[in-house]
């Protein structure tokens, strides 16, 4: 077969190339369940043949809202092979998102994974008015079943089917992508075949992953870093096994014994300090050997400038140590692709010390989603690393940093004047996205231009290095840098509540909390001095003046957090107004 030029061109591929017993894979009721290359493309085409007996026709929208699991895959890929687009949704954002987006589509049918979502979307279904059914992956009592669709597939429709599938361009519309970013204006991202398969393409020409590999798929597939991701692994063959949750991931690690994944650096920062958290419970001499070797991994120079003894006594830090790290992954991970935010460069010199490489990458839904990427065998810690194969970048005057290639989108759904706003009359998308060159090929993201802030001294701050690095504290879960048109900057601060419990625990603090939220004027101190020490790595307009902590976590679920757990800082500092005040105000004296 050809090289596939459309979506739905991915498996007929994977099944002429590279048929695989394990195509794609999740867990139903405690069991691993599998599906073949070629029992995937049976069911694909029973769904695309049910959807036309349904009556759907070219260009009609479909809108799936779920996590992670093989259904999605059937599901999606049959609405591409019928001709028709899919809108694919995040399974934790609020009623009023949901109505909107399904407005803004006009989505005839949506596909949901269990009860609580199929009563969220009835609940609106009255005030969108395309909405003509709603279906179940889960079985549920009564209502529709995704499965009802495969039983109405009719061989006699397999010509229209086939007609249809030759009249879908490349350059066609496939998805609708909605985004708000960090700034809560919800966008639907146009992109078509041809927009996601250059970036599987361009992938493809550099990343070592081939069809002997286990991919292991945690981020949610709605979002296009991840759905990218899948198609990749589909196209050159590998086994795509779905985590059961988000919680279930280290535990789903070492059973399907993954040699490649995609995260997002929170929850690299997660993994990290919950194997800390297990160093520091070690006895003596295990703990000073642990903790030995985490500073050694700390002085890791990943470009080679490690002498011979640092090399011998890193050779016996990854035998009596960082072995084990990898044994708690399942111990067969080759290689993390880091994307979606900005990763701490001291976590990708630890674990790529560890023999644990992570290689971050960088891009957004307009792109498909990929821009830059560190390579396995070149890379730049600290840097999103250089323009994958076919796409261009270059930064502007005020360091701005613009992309052009066959992954730039089609537009924005139902915004032209916004489209004209992003992608200039040279073809050139902005970004938004802040940066420089490092070695005159490594691009650093600095930070996103609507995120610097000026303070009243006419000042320019840029938040994010300020709070990638104050996060490296053990006390600090997240932190938002604020200080626009203020004197000085300041922080809200979400303390890193498990960690100081047991810190105070062993410094015998007692009532470590102030009416059970936040914390007493001894824990204050403490952080007080990581932000001190912190501060030092700054110049003195950049460091952070004085902070207040937070008694609750930022969360997907509060709308503070983006689905790749970046910071919506308007909603933030709208929801900490008072907070703010008192930090700018005369009579605050601590912190």
């Amino acid at each position: 077969m050809t090289e596939p030029n459309r979506l739905f061109d991915l498996i007929p591929f994977q099944l002429s190339s590279y048929p695989n017993k394990k195509c794609i894979i999740d867990k139903k009721e405690g069991k691993w369940v599998s599906f073949s290359t070629e029992e995937t493309q049976s069911i694909i085409d029973k769904f695309s043949l049910g959807l036309l007996k349904l009556g759907l026709n070219p260009g009609d929208r479909l809108a799936i809202i779920s996590p992670n699991r093989t259904e999605w895959n059937f599901v999606d890929l049959g609405i591409l092979q019928a001709g028709c687009v899919d809108v694919p949704v995040y399974p934790n954002i609020s009623l009023t998102e949901y109505e909107y987006i399904l407005n803004d589509s006009g989505a005839k049918y949506v596909f949901v994974a269990n009860l609580d979502l199929y009563e969220k979307i009835t609940s609106i279904k009255s005030k969108v008015k395309s909405l003509i059914e709603i279906y179940s992956f889960d079985k549920l009592e009564g209502k529709k079943h995704w499965k009802d669709i495969l039983e109405l597939a009719d061989e006699s429709l397999r010509g229209r089917l086939n007609q249809i599938k030759e009249s879908v361009k490349p350059d066609d519309l496939a998805t609708i992508i909605y985004t708000s970013g960090t700034t809560g204006t919800q966008k639907g991202v146009m992109l078509s075949h041809k927009n996601i398969m250059s970036n599987v393409n361009s992938i493809n020409k550099i990343m070592p992953i081939n069809n002997t590999h286990i991919a292991f798929s945690f981020l949610p597939i709605c979002h296009i870093f991840e759905r990218t991701a899948v198609y990749y692994y589909m196209k050159i063959g590998a086994s795509i096994y779905y985590a059961e949750n988000i919680d279930k991931v280290v535990d789903n690690l070492k059973e399907v014994k993954a040699n490649y994944f995609t995260t997002v650096p929170r929850l690299l920062e997660k993994i990290f300090d919950k194997i800390m958290e297990t160093g520091r419970e070690l006895k003596q001499p295990k703990q000073a050997i642990f903790g030995w070797a985490v500073n050694l991994a700390n002085h890791y120079d990943p470009q080679g400038k490690n002498n011979f003894f640092y090399n011998i006594r890193l050779s016996v830090a990854r035998k009596l140590v960082f072995s084990k790290w990898l044994e708690a992954l399942g111990g067969e991970v080759k290689g993390i692709i880091s994307g979606a935010a900005a990763l701490q460069p001291r976590l990708g010199r630890i674990f790529t010390a560890a023999g644990i490489q992570i290689v971050e990458g960088y891009g957004l839904t307009e792109t498909s989603p990929v821009i830059t990427c560190n390579r396995f065998e070149d890379f730049y810690i600290g840097t999103v690393g250089f323009p994958i194969p076919d796409v261009q970048i270059k930064l502007d005057d005020t360091g701005e940093i613009l992309t052009k290639g066959p992954n730039v989108m089609m537009g924005y759904y139902n915004k032209p004047e916004v489209t004209k706003t992003a992608i200039d009359e040279d073809g050139w998308f902005h970004t938004g996205d802040i940066g420089v060159m490092i070695n005159n090929k490594y691009l650093k993201i600095t930070d996103r231009l609507k995120e610097v802030f000026k303070t009243s001294g006419g000042k320019f701050i840029a938040p994010l290095p300020i709070e990638n690095k104050m996060k490296e504290s053990l006390f600090i879960r997240n932190i938002m840098v604020i200080g626009e048109n203020e004197k000085f900057c300041a922080a809200l601060i979400v303390p890193e509540f498990d960690f100081i419990k047991k810190w105070c625990e062993k410094k015998s603090v007692q009532d470590y909390l102030v009416d059970g939220k936040t914390c007493n004027d001894i824990v204050k101190e403490r952080i007080q001095k990581e932000i001190d020490h912190y501060n030092k790595r700054f110049s003195h307009i950049e460091q952070v003046k004085k902070f207040v902590l937070v008694d609750k976590d930022w969360t997907i679920e509060s709308g503070e957090l983006t689905p790749t757990l970046k910071l919506k800082r308007k909603i933030i500092l709208k929801n900490h107004e008072d907070l703010i005040k008192k930090i700018y105000s005369e009579t605050l004296i601590t912190n």
